[in-house]
């Protein structure tokens, strides 16, 4: 693979998806938001946007975590920031996964506009986490058939609430 040097006054384009615990707290969130915002900022890289898409459910188990929460940064800069950025990420205790993706290649620094709100990295706020229902293996797999409410012939008819005009009437022999 050959190595392409940017121009001065040019960069690349990356994207960044970060997930960390389910069960993370708001400062150890901003913890890492801002160490991450510092290494592209002293790396001479530019943090384009942040988003969090808050807590959701991982497509795999991850060191026994079913879901995670999910965090979107859009940055320019060279490789130097992309390691820079990979390797505080793996270092921070939070941090389940990440994953970085070459956007674009040979971008204007200057012509890249940025709003101040798209790069704040937003305070944590999740609900507590609820635990999940564990299926078991067998009802995951259609094997065991849903729990089903009782026959109503089976049921006092107090609960059936039954309308007396609708209930059928006995047939005289």
């Amino acid at each position: 693979m050959s190595r392409m040097v940017t121009a001065p006054g040019r960069a690349r384009e990356y994207e960044t998806i970060y997930i960390l615990k389910p069960d993370v707290d708001a400062e150890s969130a901003d913890k890492v938001g801002q160490r991450v915002q510092e290494v592209v900022a002293r790396e001479s890289g530019k943090l384009t946007k942040v988003e969090l898409w808050g807590r959701r459910r991982l497509a795999y188990d991850i060191a026994k975590h079913k879901r995670g929460v999910y965090v979107y940064l859009k940055y320019l800069g060279d490789g130097k920031v992309v390691a820079e950025v990979e390797r505080n990420l793996r270092l921070a205790d939070g941090v389940l996964k990440y994953q970085t993706v070459l956007v674009g290649n040979d971008l204007e620094l200057g012509a890249v506009e940025v709003q101040s709100d798209d790069v704040k990295f937003e305070r944590l706020e999740l609900p507590p986490l609820e635990e999940d229902r564990e299926d078991s293996r067998e009802r995951q797999l259609g094997l065991i058939e849903p729990e089903r409410p009782a026959r109503p012939e089976m049921m006092d008819p107090e609960e059936l609430e039954l309308d007396p005009e609708n209930v059928p009437e006995e047939e005289e022999t």
